[in-house]
């Protein structure tokens, strides 16, 4: 029996702020020289799919250049192999994907041509490994239209989760869709198992009615009462790293020498797109502890409970604590950055401190639902002027200069955004 992939990659991820202003979620890296991408994709691999459409849509030209033809994840081949699949003009639509399932429907001549029989559908933006055959096995066992992945999460968590009532034999009796009242704690991870066929029938069937059609609001609800649909308990590490706080706190779990995650293991690898570069290097004062520092880096000051990607620089007398340094990073001599998530190419001026104070509560003044756990956050290019004090929870977007900093003087304070 053929199957195919299908990876939800097209999202926004707008609550990662300024770390997906110029690139969908799925290609914020991750764990200094991943992508989120890189776990779907090698899943689908490791579980021996070799047929592989990665659906775009949001800021997709670093998605696609981290991807090109796949062949860190032994997917450029003659026949099958990945198939980056965006939005297009046609004579009788013109359109961007509308949701989750529409970004399918749009693409069923791709599923047709691939001849497959199952589709096993993805999305990019989660950490977690998986075995697909497994899931695969049970739903052609079952004879099922559709089998889709759960896993129990906590009760205060369950309004962020499409809701999946089932019988004694797992059967699905009712889904609900990000309810605040939830009668189960039984939660939809996004990994679904169509026969493609009825897969098929049931967008056609729903498309005129939903220009946003989607599989949690419409395509699954459609189908508990005449559909034969399954849950796949799955009861291994699975996070969604959709905020700044959950990408913060996996990060550290990633160092914290109890991490859950292991990409360690060699029989079930996590395959990415990697530059050439030197070893690092640790000078003769460097001290690091709990950390995980990327090829390229050279470090000659502090280091602890941190990740550092390829080729970042820190200078002597500088320190970096609990924090996420992207690529090509600069710390400047007696920098102390804490607590942060500093996106690529950004410079640090030297004496300055970055997450500073203790009022980690204070919340981001123009976006406090997002920005409040204490996690200071700046973009991509961004040039901070030495000897500064900033405070917690602040932003500082994009290609920002030291001009900047003016306004504030010598104190930028925690809750202040910078750009």
């Amino acid at each position: 029996m053929r199957v195919v992939a299908l990876i939800l990659a097209g999202g926004a991820g707008t609550r990662l702020g300024v770390l997906s202003e110029h690139r969908a979620k799925p290609a914020v890296p991750f764990a200094g020289r991943f992508r989120i991408i890189d776990f779907t994709l090698s899943n689908c691999v490791n579980s021996g799919i070799y047929d592989v459409g990665v659906l775009t849509q949001y800021l997709p030209r670093s998605l696609n250049d981290h991807i090109g033809i796949g062949r860190p994840w032994d997917l450029d081949r003659t026949f099958g192999g990945v198939r980056l699949l965006q939005p297009y003009q046609g004579r009788l639509r013109q359109q961007w994907y509308g949701g989750t399932a529409d970004a399918v429907r749009q693409n069923i001549e791709y599923l047709r041509e691939t001849r497959a029989e199952t589709v096993v559908i993805l999305s990019g933006d989660h950490i977690y490994k998986m075995d697909y055959r497994k899931m695969v096995k049970v739903h052609e066992e079952r004879h099922a239209d559709l089998t889709l992945a759960v896993m129990n999460v906590l009760p205060e968590e369950t309004s962020r989760f499409g809701i999946v009532l089932t019988d004694e034999e797992g059967r699905v009796t009712g889904f609900l869709e990000k309810p605040k009242d939830a009668p189960s704690t039984l939660a939809n991870m996004g990994v679904y198992v169509f026969n493609v066929n009825v897969l098929i029938e049931r967008m056609q069937a729903l498309a005129s009615d939903h220009d946003d059609l989607d599989f949690g609001k419409h395509v699954i609800p459609s189908m508990v009462a005449g559909g034969r649909i399954f849950t796949y308990p799955f009861e291994g590490y699975w996070v969604d790293v959709g905020t700044v706080d959950a990408y913060w706190a996996t990060s550290m779990e990633l160092v914290s020498g109890k991490a859950q995650l292991n990409l360690y293991d060699q029989e079930w690898i996590i395959h990415t797109k990697s530059e050439e570069r030197a070893p690092a290097k640790v000078g003769p004062q460097a001290l690091i502890q709990q950390s995980m520092i990327c090829n390229g880096c050279t470090v000659r000051g502090q280091v602890t409970r941190s990740i550092l990607s390829p080729g970042v620089y820190v200078s002597p007398g500088a320190i970096v604590r609990e924090s996420v340094i992207m690529n090509d990073t600069w710390i400047g001599p007696g920098a102390v950055v804490d607590r942060c998530i500093i996106d690529k190419g950004v410079v640090v001026g030297g004496g300055t401190r970055l997450g500073h104070g203790d009022d980690y509560d204070t919340p981001n003044e123009l976006e406090p639902s997002r920005f409040y756990t204490g996690p200071t956050l700046v973009g991509k290019r961004a040039h901070i002027r030495g000897n500064l004090v900033i405070g917690r929870n602040v932003v500082i977007e994009t290609d920002v200069d030291e001009d900047a900093f003016e306004k504030f003087g010598d104190v930028v304070p925690s809750g202040a955004t910078v750009g």
